[in-house]
């Protein structure tokens, strides 16, 4: 399979690189290996014209957060914004929701996008602050009017906000192409259905930023 690929027209997309998702901060949701991303993300963003990049910051006071009596991933009743519960992470202001050391300062990001502020609402794609998807973060207008065709996602995690914002990116229109060295995910079985999921989609599998070496403009990159 081939994408036309010209980097003048790609943006290379950090979706929630955050410490709260990584052994840093082992009390809230560490993928393993999270903290390992960011070399990759960081080679990845070299084939692209803008860098974009989100954050999930949730108040202390989130609805969705998991107790002794409501563990992680039991649902929620009546709350169309929030579907299960999660284990308090990245709050606003905490380490947690820091960046990863090594990435860009927010500030240094061409577009940046920042999620699940409301107590009730907990997203998981950064192209929309609401479940449904109908309340636009405005990532997708921007990647427009920049003429943006292709985006390469990674971040964490890898079966979640990853996976929901590369296919919300690919119903959008773009060219996608998920990076694996770029992202690192919850549980295999649920990264396994992820990537059955892109691919049925179209979105493009790469495991590592060597599969990128050949990208320059108006050349067509051939990831097989």
């Amino acid at each position: 399979m081939k994408y036309p690929i010209c980097i003048d027209r790609t943006a290379s997309f950090d979706v929630d690189a955050q410490k709260g998702f990584t052994p840093i901060c082992p009390a809230e949701l560490p993928v393993p290996d999270g903290d390992k991303i960011v070399e990759a993300l960081n080679r990845q963003a070299k084939f692209a014209k803008y860098r974009v990049g989100s954050k999930d910051a949730h108040p202390l006071n989130a609805v969705w957060e998991a107790s002794a009596a409501n563990p992680q991933f039991s649902p929620i009743p009546n709350e169309p914004n929030a579907d299960i519960h999660w284990t308090r992470h990245c709050v606003s202001g905490t380490k947690g929701g820091e960046l990863l050391d090594g990435l860009p300062a927010v500030t240094d990001y061409d577009f940046f996008v920042w999620k699940g502020m409301e107590p009730n609402i907990h997203p998981y794609g950064a192209c929309f602050h609401d479940l449904a998807g109908k309340m636009s973060t405005g990532v997708i207008e921007w990647l427009h009017a920049k003429k943006i065709n292709t985006v390469l996602v990674g971040g964490l995690a890898t079966d979640y906000c990853v996976i929901t914002t590369a296919l919300q990116l690919r119903t959008a229109g773009f060219n996608v192409i998920m990076n694996l060295s770029a992202c690192r995910g919850i549980a295999s079985a649920t990264v396994e259905k992820a990537c059955a999921k892109a691919k049925d989609a179209g979105i493009l599998i790469i495991p590592d930023c060597a599969d990128l070496v050949q990208v320059s403009n108006h050349r067509d990159f051939d990831l097989n």
